[in-house]
């Protein structure tokens, strides 16, 4: 017989145990028992001395190895052309809507994407980051086989981090294909060369299709001032003795609050004539019921003026019981 084809199965290398096919092309048979003495590789697999590859949805195929789907494979001589051809398909199952109800139930991931890396942070459903903050590097020079290997790494491993922890992603609905002309920024040229360098679309078709692949969920977000924001209200809260965040993760932050429904800002000002928390302390950190959220404030016995004597007022020792004698004036 002038053909050999196995079964994909999900979870192996690169998707298949029998007929292996690797990211650089080169294609290793798992031989039977009775066969293991032709073995040229340990564990008895032959490595072919040809390499393959694959012109028609290559990258399909590129992604789906790197995630271990399966990927039926099959080798067939083909008598006309007196050639032998490797054949790879699979099965493409049908993406389901999810309700953004129900995404943000468990929270999520946001996701910011820059020129070098993508900076991650996992939220709860309150919009309160947890953990620690995640960067996954790559790198785009030089070819684009080695571009794509370098993107789709990265893809991988953000969408495993995140179907360890059950989190949803979301990411900057970005598109700089007409955003990036010298009339848009002027003659800002470094500027312009890092935005023509962001591979925005490859990197969103990517996750996406990646995504559908293991079963996560992907929110894309409005991208309107995420990194500014996310630096102003959350990269100072979020720095600690041990944890030095940039402003990247601190965009992360924005865009996952953004997918969850909430502002940005850390808390809602209350009106002005609330500001002495009359009514109570305003918060968008959690909701009434949920324990160890933010209380109101106690309140300080005394003036609240700026005509206050020295030793009395906000700052005075006792606050609680008045001095003897008149308080002046």
């Amino acid at each position: 017989r002038w053909f050999l084809q196995a079964d994909g199965e999900s979870g192996k290398p690169y998707g298949n145990e029998t007929i292996r096919v690797s990211p650089d092309g080169e294609v290793s048979i798992k031989l039977p028992a009775p066969l293991a003495g032709l073995a040229n590789r340990p564990h008895g697999r032959y490595v072919l001395a040809c390499r393959v590859g694959f012109r028609h949805r290559g990258e399909q195929w590129a992604d789906r190895i790197a995630a271990n789907r399966a990927v039926a494979c099959r080798i067939h001589y083909d008598i006309d052309r007196d050639r032998w051809y490797v054949t790879a398909s699979w099965h493409i199952s049908p993406v389901k809507t999810v309700s953004l109800q129900a995404v943000r139930s468990g929270g999520l991931t946001g996701v910011d994407m820059n020129a070098d890396h993508l900076a991650a942070w996992r939220l709860d459903a309150h919009g309160n980051p947890v953990g620690e903050p995640r960067r996954f590097g790559y790198d785009l020079s030089g070819c684009a086989p080695h571009r794509d290997a370098q993107v789709r790494h990265a893809l991988i491993r953000l969408l495993h981090w995140a179907r360890r922890h059950r989190a949803s992603i979301a990411v900057e609905d970005l598109d700089f294909a007409a955003e990036k002309t010298r009339e848009k920024h002027g003659r800002r040229k470094r500027f312009r060369k890092l935005i023509s360098g962001m591979p925005t679309s490859k990197l969103r078709a990517r996750l996406v299709s990646m995504a559908a692949e293991l079963g996560i969920t992907v929110v894309a977000v409005d991208p309107a001032y995420t990194s500014r924001w996310g630096a102003q209200h959350w990269k100072k809260p979020l720095t600690g003795k041990n944890r030095k965040p940039t402003r990247h993760h601190a965009a992360a932050v924005a865009i996952g609050r953004r997918a969850l429904g909430y502002p940005i800002r850390r808390r809602t000002q209350p009106p002005p004539p609330h500001r002495s928390d009359a009514v109570g302390h305003r918060s968008v950190q959690a909701a009434s019921g949920i324990p160890g959220r933010e209380e109101t404030r106690p309140r300080i016995p005394g003036p609240r003026t700026r005509s206050v004597g020295a030793g009395r007022g906000a700052k005075a020792g006792d606050q609680g019981v008045p001095p003897s004698g008149s308080w002046g004036s």
